[in-house]
């Protein structure tokens, strides 16, 4: 057998980076990756990204650097070459309230486009999408639908919450002492000291908000493995939920079982009564209509209502409840609210997950609950929800606004022209040298609130 790797039979799962990697034609190529330390042998297999939104200005994505290294050594261990890449974030907790939060929906088009040009330009056979910070869950959903190949999304996990005075903080808990603060109900004192305890650690912010609701919506959508997105970022076991991920990428890829073969209309709808049961960020409205789209799947804002309507809110969650979203991991994870919907035939139970899964049998493998009574995290000992059916946030819209999303090419003059957006009784006033960021970036904003 010949030492020279150039006739050496092409891997089955080599869909796209056989034309990188073989043949004496490709050795220009062969040679950079050897310089990263790629052996002929790495190079044979398939290549596998793995996206990282990795960033030093949020605890929301800050432990994916450790997480990828476990997330590579599952690719290793079931036949296939990883290559770690990153992306961008922006943070809303940080940025919110000043000239940064204009970048942060903005980010959501960067992190899909990014890691499909990546992917594209080196041609792997599949991905996997470290996620954490709220638009890195969609942007990663919307990168695997343009590219559909074999590749899922794993949720860096919740932060833990933290502790003051013998009650559980997030970041909102802040924001509320900050208003405290402002009205004379605390003193600075007290601020700085809730300001000090409330993100003890990594993870995404704590309560049901963008991102856990995104992160549970991937789980019901299809896109991330079943029980692995609620492990909390510093949990032990989410570095095993890694390297699983690994594995199952491989599996994917052997397989050929790309995200067009999983997300479907039936699995969108799954996705949005997620939402509405777990009282999640309104947010999963836009982030939804963009995956949707991407995937080729007609949505329109105005199908969110009648799911709205019909689910009740079984989970007793942050900001609208009680408990935070490392609470309802400690009672059992997602597996519960997939259990109550599936009760109430209020889920399509055949859906497929890139585990293999379908609904009803993810519900079957909920985990021993640890703090059920205490946390009450689904339904009562008496079988009822915690809000009935037509009660979620998302079931009444007062305001929708259709935009592009448009960045000032520079400040208009005295004289220039600018138009005018009438949304109900009230008027938005833009520039008319706005170019948009980009020029497919089309947002539905729908803001909904219980009456």
């Amino acid at each position: 057998m010949s030492r020279l790797p150039y006739d050496r039979p092409t891997d089955v799962g080599k869909r796209h980076s056989h034309a990188l990697t073989d043949g004496p034609d490709r050795a220009p190529a062969r040679a950079m990756l050897k310089a990263i330390g790629f052996t002929d042998d790495d190079l044979a297999k398939p290549l596998i990204g793995v996206a990282t939104t990795w960033i030093e200005t949020m605890p929301c994505n800050f432990n994916q650097r450790r997480l990828a290294e476990f997330v590579k050594q599952g690719i290793r261990e079931a036949g296939g070459t990883p290559l770690e890449f990153n992306t961008i974030s922006v943070s809303d907790g940080v940025s919110m309230g000043t000239e940064g939060m204009k970048a942060s929906l903005v980010s959501r088009e960067v992190v899909a486009d990014s890691i499909e040009l990546v992917v594209r330009g080196h041609l792997l056979d599949g991905v996997v999408c470290l996620v954490g910070c709220d638009k890195t869950i969609p942007g990663a959903a919307m990168a695997l639908a343009r590219l559909d190949v074999p590749g899922l999304i794993l949720y860096n996990g919740t932060i833990y919450p933290g502790t003051y005075k013998g009650r559980d903080l997030t970041i909102v808990s802040v924001f509320e002492a900050v208003g405290a603060y402002r009205a004379g109900k605390i003193g600075l004192e007290e601020l700085y000291e809730i300001e000090s305890a409330a993100c003890p650690g990594a993870g995404a912010c704590g309560g049901q908000y963008t991102a856990n609701t995104m992160s549970t919506a991937m789980e019901f959508l299809g896109l991330s493995p079943g029980g692995l997105n609620a492990i909390p970022a510093e949990d032990p076991r989410k570095d095993e939920a890694a390297q699983r991920a690994g594995e199952l990428a491989m599996t994917l890829v052997r397989h050929d079982i790309r995200p067009r073969h999983l997300v479907t209309r039936a699995s969108i709808d799954n996705a949005i009564a997620s939402v509405a049961a777990t009282g999640g960020s309104t947010n999963g409205v836009l982030h939804l209509l963009a995956i949707a789209h991407d995937f080729g799947i007609p949505l329109e804002l105005d199908e969110f209502g009648p799911i709205a309507d019909r689910t009740p809110i079984v989970a007793d969650l942050r900001p609208g409840g009680r408990y935070t979203a490392a609470d309802i991991y400690d009672a059992g994870g997602i597996g519960l609210v997939m259990r109550e919907l599936l009760k109430r035939n209020l889920l399509h139970g055949d859906e497929r997950n890139v585990d293999g899964r379908t609904s009803r049998r993810t519900r079957s493998m909920i985990s021993s609950p640890v703090r059920w009574a205490a946390a009450s995290l689904a339904l009562s000992s008496a079988g009822m929800p915690l809000r009935p059916a037509g009660e979620s946030p998302m079931n009444s819209m007062i305001v929708l606004i259709v935009l592009a999303v448009y960045w000032p090419a520079q400040a208009p003059g005295p004289g220039q022209a600018t138009f005018s957006i009438s949304v109900s009784s009230s008027s938005v006033i833009l520039p008319a040298r706005y170019a948009p960021i980009a020029s497919y970036t089309v947002t539905t904003v729908a803001l909904r609130w219980p009456l």
